[in-house]
């Protein structure tokens, strides 16, 4: 049985890092690539980091069903594909989705059972630093997302765990201590806890 996690966090708060020491720690678990109208930045690869497709594309895919969730960010589509999670499920593994708060939010009402985690910096001064380091963005953008930041931790009431990341080893073990504790949940042991009883009759 598939498990979706989902991981959320204003931009700048570590979430990619936290993510990729996730896969990178723990077995079982394949990352959901987003579909974006955005274009590419830097050095990502299509398939990889995202696939770029056009709006027309992505509004013809949306009107046939094809996406778990999607949401329109500062003018540009991000949807997950159904394609994702059957992909997961046949290759036996759960599936990682970095989604914001509007894609967690529709994900959750089509899978209730998805684990949901939500990621923030200690405070706006340490998520301010953190967006100035990575050197990408202007101060029109920084300003911006320290707006939609304060606006996305308001909904933190809508996930099942919430990570405080000061430091990023201690964040790594929380994280890989939810996933895991999520796999010894009865409901997921059930076929190993079978023959382990009869081996009692």
């Amino acid at each position: 049985m598939t498990t979706v996690f989902i991981i959320s966090a204003p931009s700048g708060s570590g979430k990619s890092t936290l993510t990729r020491e996730l896969l990178r720690r723990v077995p079982g678990l394949r990352f959901s690539v987003s579909y974006t109208t955005r274009p590419p930045r830097g050095q990502e690869q299509d398939g990889q980091d995202y696939f770029f497709i056009s709006r027309a594309e992505f509004e013809d895919r949306l009107a046939r069903g094809e996406f778990l969730e999607h949401a329109e960010v500062f003018g540009h589509y991000y949807g997950t594909h159904t394609s994702e999670l059957e992909r997961a499920a046949e290759a036996g593994a759960d599936l990682v989705l970095d989604i914001d708060v509007q894609g967690a939010r529709q994900l959750k009402q089509k899978i209730p059972g998805a684990v949901s985690v939500f990621i923030l910096a200690p405070s706006r001064r340490v998520l301010e630093e953190r967006l100035r380091a990575r050197s990408q963005d202007s101060d029109e953008v920084i300003a911006r997302r320290l707006r939609d930041a304060a606006e996305e931790i308001r909904n933190y009431s809508l996930y099942d765990y919430v990570l405080v990341n000061r430091e990023v080893a201690s964040s790594v073990e929380t994280l890989v201590a939810i996933v895991r504790a999520t796999r010894s949940r009865r409901d997921r042991m059930e076929n190993e806890i079978r023959p382990i009883l009869e081996t009692f009759l």
